[in-house]
């Protein structure tokens, strides 16, 4: 994690080791691919996006690299596709030698569009 508060996803990313920076651009063009829509920011001095609300984040520690669904409802549902991945309530954690499936990433972040938007038309 970058010692200061970036501003920006830019600035969060180049502040990391490239091993880092190379496996969390990957996942980024994999959010915005499967959420084209979600605007994206830097939330508590993490890259973020949201659509309908918060949506997905990731970040980065000395020795792994993070990608926070942000929904424990989620994470359960898909919780066969995550046997053998470093879990916790709504986090996977991975190591740049070892990145997420484009696939998993995908079908995470749809899975959290849908129920954002579920929640949004609760609020209806």
């Amino acid at each position: 994690m970058p010692a200061q508060m970036p501003e920006t996803t830019r600035s969060f990313l180049a502040a990391l080791p490239a091993a880092q920076r190379h496996a969390l651009e990957h996942l980024r063009q994999v959010i915005i691919a499967a959420a084209p829509r979600a605007e994206e920011y830097v939330g508590y001095g993490i890259p973020a996006f949201r659509q309908d609300g918060a949506l997905v984040s990731f970040g980065a520690a000395k020795s792994h690299c993070a990608f926070y669904v942000q929904s424990p409802a989620v994470m359960e549902a898909h919780a066969a596709e995550l046997t053998g991945l470093d879990t916790s309530k709504g986090t996977v954690r991975f190591t740049p030698d070892k990145p997420l499936p484009d696939a998993l990433v995908t079908r995470l972040v749809e899975a959290r569009l849908a129920e954002n938007a579920a929640r949004r038309a609760n609020k209806s």
